[in-house]
């Protein structure tokens, strides 16, 4: 599906939204190769993403994929620097509406809602839970396998979809639509440039990698839309551990999530429901 946007009002202030993307993104980036370069000529390159996206001609350029030895193994994208203003551009148009939705303890990145603060909570709903340490509590921890790269794209997109139809209501829904679409089904391994030696990849599981993800699938380890995209994903999933299963005491970081629970076989007869809900 591809939206037509020369039938939509441009916003007139895209320019100062890509300038202030622009400025947040090269704190983190601005000695990069990719970014100074950008950086020297970065009006003219800020207007030149600027025309591109009102006209529907931007596409995501090539990544670069590498391997990381620490703190685990894993494969990173690194997105082009002009794609990372972009990414930060949406991002910022989209985290009010995220937060519209998410339960309050789900930790990927939130303002003010880091792994600090998930550790703090877990700790407290320990000392809930045990009445104060008085008596026993247990708890669940459980990962995704493989979680980045068997993300379903035409799911999340749909997601996306339906939640910038009911709650976006700037006049440019049909360019952050289109941007939606545009990242979420870009495949960087299709058109990636390798750092480092074929070799890296070695040892690394095939369900670790986006090289190897199921057709239509998998999300790149590295891009601040991944993340947060990753994060809405499994929304759905938060709720129906809050609401349909009652927990109270759970909390999510990424794939990451806990439950802590005063019955132990409790906790144990969860896993097949949590199972079955997520496949």
């Amino acid at each position: 599906m591809q939206l037509k946007l020369f039938d939509e009002p441009v916003p007139f202030d895209l320019a100062e939204e890509l300038f202030a993307a622009y400025f947040v993104c090269r704190k983190n980036k601005r000695n990069t190769i990719n970014a100074l370069l950008f950086e020297e000529h970065f009006e003219k390159n800020v207007f030149q993403l600027e025309e591109e996206i009102i006209t529907g001609t931007y596409t995501p350029g090539r990544s670069i994929a590498f391997i990381v030895n620490k703190p685990v193994k894993r494969e990173i994208f690194a997105a082009d620097f002009r794609d990372r203003v972009v990414h930060h551009w949406l991002i910022a148009k989209l985290n009010p509406l995220f937060e519209r939705i998410f339960i309050s303890d789900s930790y990927t990145c939130r303002t003010g809602k880091g792994t600090h603060l998930g550790i703090k909570r877990v700790d407290e709903f320990i000392k809930t839970c045990s009445k104060n340490y008085k008596t026993d509590c247990y708890i669940l921890k459980l990962d995704i396998a493989g979680f980045f790269m068997h993300i379903n794209r035409q799911i999340l997109f749909e997601r996306l979809r339906l939640l910038i139809l009911i709650y976006y209501q700037a006049t440019d829904k049909k360019l952050v639509l289109e941007m939606c679409e545009k990242l979420v089904f870009n495949n960087p391994a299709e058109n990636c440039i390798i750092k480092g030696r074929k070799a890296d990849w070695e040892g690394l599981p095939n369900n670790k990698s986006l090289f190897h993800s199921p057709p239509n699938c998998g999300l790149p380890i590295g891009n601040l839309t991944s993340q947060v995209f990753a994060n809405f994903y499994l929304n759905t999933f938060d709720h129906f551990i809050k609401t349909t299963l009652n927990i109270r005491y759970f909390g999510r970081y990424v794939d990451d999530f806990i439950i802590v629970h005063q019955n132990k076989e409790f906790l144990k007869s969860l896993i097949l429901n949590i199972r079955n809900y997520l496949d």
